[in-house]
């Protein structure tokens, strides 16, 4: 007997959020009937597709090729019944997007809330992850990302203003050190220091005039949260580089002071990006619709 397209999800979805129950939770199914459905389909394989422990679940050197291989077949598949199921008029069905948390909390007021009060039919699974992924391959319609960051096959439609970044403090801290004016100053400051995803230490950006510059900062506190940072920066262990969006109600209050701000150009925008080759669903393209009506 051929596998079926329930164990042929199961097997993506376990791969996708790396646990039996988180994976049964999105299915909408029992832990045991996932659990069986990958069971029975590894045992019509004749091979195993999950490493599985107590703690753990992970692909199989077997399990990565079958993943890669049906991934964008399923999709395609997934595509065409939304295909046949759509009516026109009122987008409905599942809509999966990929994120960083930062976009995440950019889109939900002014798009993603809009969105779901105008088609209510339309189930959003939103994951939010700073690590970079292959949307088509891990089962997702679309994403959000700055453009910088979105592969050249894809469509990305910019939305809201460019991403500024902020240098801040607390008003204790500037009392105690005073303010750096450029950014070879930054080196006489205790600085909060932030890590990315892939595990190294972000340098921040400067630029003005054309002379653009990047300062791997000095400090005793490294994270890789920004409401983190927000925290430690207002209790004034140091100064912290993040995003305007991040900072805007902090410096609103006085809680946070600004520096270096002739020193922070705009950068890129955030997007939603989904790909160029494929159906779009009618989830997406009212989505795509709302976000440049909104801008």
């Amino acid at each position: 007997m051929r596998p079926g397209l329930t164990e042929l999800e199961a097997v993506l979805a376990v791969a996708r959020q790396g646990s039996f129950r988180a994976a049964a939770a999105s299915l909408e199914m029992s832990t045991s009937a996932l659990s069986q459905s990958v069971a029975s389909l590894e045992s019509r394989l004749g091979t195993r597709l999950f490493h599985r422990t107590t703690r753990s679940v992970r692909l199989t050197e077997a399990g990565e090729r079958f993943v890669a291989e049906v991934g964008p077949a399923l999709a395609d598949i997934r595509g065409a019944i939304e295909r046949i199921s759509e009516h026109g008029e009122v987008p409905k069905g599942s809509l999966r997007i990929n994120t960083s948390v930062g976009a995440a909390r950019r889109v939900m007021g002014p798009y993603l809330i809009p969105y779901l009060r105008r088609y209510p039919e339309v189930r959003l699974d939103l994951v939010t992850e700073d690590r970079l992924i292959d949307i088509v391959r891990e089962g997702f319609d679309a994403g959000f990302r700055t453009v910088d960051t979105v592969p050249g096959d894809m469509i990305a439609v910019p939305l809201g203003p460019p991403v500024r970044f902020a240098v801040v403090g607390s008003p204790d801290y500037f009392a105690r050190h005073g303010r750096p004016a450029t950014p070879a100053d930054l080196a006489r400051h205790a600085c909060i220091r932030a890590r990315m995803p892939a595990g190294h230490i972000y340098h921040w950006e400067f630029e003005r005039h054309g002379d653009a510059s990047t300062v791997d900062v000095g400090g005793t506190l490294t994270l890789d949260e920004p409401q983190l940072m927000l925290e430690a920066a207002r209790a004034g262990l140091g100064l912290t580089y993040l995003t305007e969006f991040n900072v805007a109600e902090d410096l609103a209050t006085g809680r946070l002071e600004r520096v270096l701000e002739d020193w922070t150009p705009p950068f890129d925008r955030l997007c939603l990006y989904y790909p160029g080759r494929r159906h779009v669903p009618a989830a997406l393209r009212a989505l795509v619709d709302l976000i440049r009506e909104t801008g």
